[in-house]
């Protein structure tokens, strides 16, 4: 689902109109990266939390030339689903395995033949290129 789409579903659901709508959810992503950035944490209930956490420096390999890489430490932005989302998550999740474990009954091949093609036709025989004339002189003189 992108932002669009989330703009119009709110914005049918409450009705306001889809400017409105997109300019109210921009500004809540910008306080969450806002308060990210200056607290670097930020809890929303029933939903979860993103924290901002620095990853260690470590040594890879590139995997074109396995030379050894040094990746500098950075900081990364995490999140934890908060327990109602976990829950409907684990049931979508319960929901979609129980589909999965149903039992497929089973048909067998259809027995009639595979249709047939018509039979392969010859191509219109190629007609030799016609022969052009030499090239006349464009000015108008004579080999004469």
């Amino acid at each position: 689902m992108t932002k669009k789409e989330i703009v119009k579903t709110i914005s049918e659901e409450i009705g306001l109109t889809q400017l409105k709508t997109k300019e109210i959810v921009q500004k809540t992503f910008d306080a969450i990266v806002e308060t990210l950035v200056t607290e670097r944490r930020i809890e929303l209930r029933n939903f979860g939390v993103f924290e901002v956490k620095e990853r260690a420096a470590r040594k890879a390999r590139n995997p074109r030339t396995g030379a050894r890489v040094d990746v500098p430490a950075k900081f990364v932005v995490t999140f934890k689903p908060g327990k109602e989302m976990e829950e409907r998550v684990k049931h979508l999740d319960q929901t979609s395995a129980a589909e999965t474990e149903a039992p497929v009954a089973y048909s067998p091949p259809p027995t009639s033949p595979p249709p047939t093609s018509p039979p392969p036709t010859s191509p219109p025989p190629i007609s030799p290129a016609p022969q052009n004339p030499p090239p006349s002189d464009p000015f108008g003189a004579s080999d004469s």
